[in-house]
């Protein structure tokens, strides 16, 4: 199975990691603030577990957005090492939103969740029936709120990593015209119009 990189803000957000993260698959790289002098005994638990999988990268000057900077760094570095892995940034702001929408065009499996529940990884098998499907990407949608894919191509691969093993083009391209159709959501130019709640 391809690894998946779970790069996380730590300054903006604080999850629940040991038990999440504990799978083999992912390689966690977690970013701590130069003032930031307590981290949880979670993040502790996770890095003794998962040994060099797990690593703590800690900011030496503080400054406007040099968190995200290095995680930026960090990103590169690890894409252009793995480009075929995943990798998840975990963090509350959305001021790298247009990067990954960049990278994803350029064929990267770039995303960003709000909590590492979030990714889509330990999803239900690919095997299950179009409605529970169609269900489960609904479901997806409707709690991505303002983060949701903004172009069907990022949708169309959103959609294909939702399951495991992750689904063809051709059928992931199938559920979502189902989704047209059904008036989830409306193409408008090249951006996709949602008729969904904006979930949490």
């Amino acid at each position: 199975m391809k690894n998946n990189h779970v790069l996380i803000d730590y300054e903006n957000v604080q999850p629940e990691v040991a038990a999440a993260l504990a799978q083999p698959m992912f390689k966690v790289w977690v970013f701590v603030g130069a003032q930031q002098a307590k981290v949880k005994f979670d993040l502790v638990d996770l890095v003794q577990q998962k040994g060099q999988d797990a690593k703590v990268v800690k900011m030496g000057a503080s400054g406007r957005n040099a968190l995200d900077f290095h995680m930026t760094y960090y990103l590169g570095q690890l894409s252009t090492q793995e480009p075929d892995a995943y990798f998840h940034l975990i963090g509350k702001d959305a001021g790298m939103d247009a990067l990954i929408e960049h990278l994803r065009q350029g064929g990267l499996n770039v995303f960003r969740w709000t909590d590492v529940l979030d990714i889509p990884v330990t999803k239900a098998p690919a095997s299950e029936s179009q409605d529970d499907k169609l269900s489960r990407i609904l479901e997806y949608l409707v709690r991505r709120g303002r983060q949701r894919p903004a172009t069907m191509a990022t949708l169309i691969g959103s959609i294909s990593v939702l399951f495991h093993p992750k689904l063809e083009v051709a059928e992931a391209t199938t559920l979502v015209e189902h989704l047209r159709d059904s008036g989830v959501y409306q193409l408008v130019g090249t951006k996709l119009r949602y008729g969904l709640p904006e979930g949490d």
